[in-house]
C-alpha cells in the first residue's frame, strides 16, 4: 500500500486552482527557495504518514462544495512529484469515485517522462516559475532552472492546461531583461490559461526562526503595487514579441 508523508491540509482553498479546493500539502522539497514560507515542508521524512484512503476520508465531507464551485483537488508541497506515485494513485481515486479535477502545485523539478502516469491523471498544473535567469535562479534555489523549463515545453508540447505563477522578490525580480526574457518564454507555450504574480510578504519568517534558520532575506520588504505593475507590463510585452514569431502559442 502506497503511503504519502503530508505536511498539512486545506478543506476550503480558493487560489490554488479552480473553484473551491481541497489543498494537501506534501512533504519534501529539493528547492530551498529564499522566500518560502514553508521551510518545514523540506524534509521529506517530516509530517505524517498517511494512505490514500485516509486522505478520501478527509475529502469526502466536502465533496458538495468541491462539486457545486466546479472545484476539486489541489496537491501541492515541499513538492508533490517527490512523492508522485502517492500522488497519482490519489489522483486516479478521486477521478474513480466522484470525477474531481484535480490540479498539481509543482516547481517543475522533476522529469516530465518520470511521472508521466500522474500527469496522465492531472487536469491543471500550476507551475511556479522562480526565476527566468539561470544563475539568479541557483542563487535563489540552490538549483538550476533547467528541469522547470523543460517541465513547461513538455506540458506545452502535450497539451495541457497551465496556470504560471511567478513570486516577485523586490532586488530579485526587477531587472528588465529578466521580465522581458521571463515573458518571451511564456510567450512560445501553448496552453497557458492564467499568468499570476505573486507579492513577496514576509509571514514564513516565523517559521525560519523556529527551525534555528537564518533568514536569508531579512529586511527585503514587500514590493509595491507600481513594481507589479511594472513587472506585469514587461511580461507582458516579452510574451507579445515571442507570439510575434510563435504565433501558435496560446495567447
Amino acid at each position: 500500500m502506497v503511503k504519502g508523508h503530508i505536511h498539512s491540509l486545506e478543506t476550503f482553498g480558493t487560489v490554488d486552482g479552480p473553484g473551491i479546493r481541497f489543498v494537501l500539502f506534501m512533504q519534501g522539497c529539493h528547492l530551498k527557495c529564499q522566500y518560502c514560507h514553508n521551510p518545514d515542508t523540506w524534509a521529506l521524512d517530516g509530517g505524517r504518514e498517511a494512505t490514500v484512503e485516509d486522505i478520501l476520508a478527509e475529502i469526502e465531507p466536502y465533496l458538495s462544495y468541491y462539486r457545486n464551485s466546479g472545484g476539486g483537488l489541489t496537491v501541492s508541497g515541499g513538492e508533490p512529484t517527490l512523492q508522485w506515485h502517492f500522488v497519482a494513485e490519489l489522483f486516479k481515486e478521486v477521478k474513480r469515485r466522484w470525477g474531481l479535477h484535480t490540479t498539481l502545485d509543482s516547481n517543475g523539478f522533476n522529469d516530465p517522462e518520470r511521472i508521466h502516469e500522474l500527469l496522465e491523471h492531472t487536469d491543471l498544473v500550476l507551475l511556479d516559475l522562480k526565476h527566468i535567469h539561470d544563475e539568479k535562479h541557483i542563487k535563489l534555489t540552490g538549483k538550476s532552472n533547467e528541469r522547470t523549463l523543460h517541465t513547461a515545453q513538455w506540458l506545452s508540447e502535450h497539451g495541457r492546461k497551465i496556470w504560471i505563477r511567478h513570486v516577485y522578490v523586490p532586488g530579485i525580480h526587477n531587472e528588465e531583461q529578466d521580465l522581458l526574457n521571463l515573458g518571451r518564454f511564456i510567450g512560445t507555450l501553448n496552453g497557458v490559461e492564467k499568468f499570476e504574480i505573486l507579492p513577496y510578504h514576509q509571514m514564513g519568517i516565523y517559521k525560519w526562526q523556529a527551525l534555528g534558520k537564518a533568514y536569508p532575506l531579512e529586511g527585503v520588504p514587500t514590493p509595491t503595487e507600481e513594481e507589479i505593475e511594472r513587472a506585469y507590463r514587461l511580461i507582458a510585452q516579452g510574451r507579445e514579441e515571442a507570439q510575434v514569431q510563435h504565433p501558435a502559442a496560446c495567447r
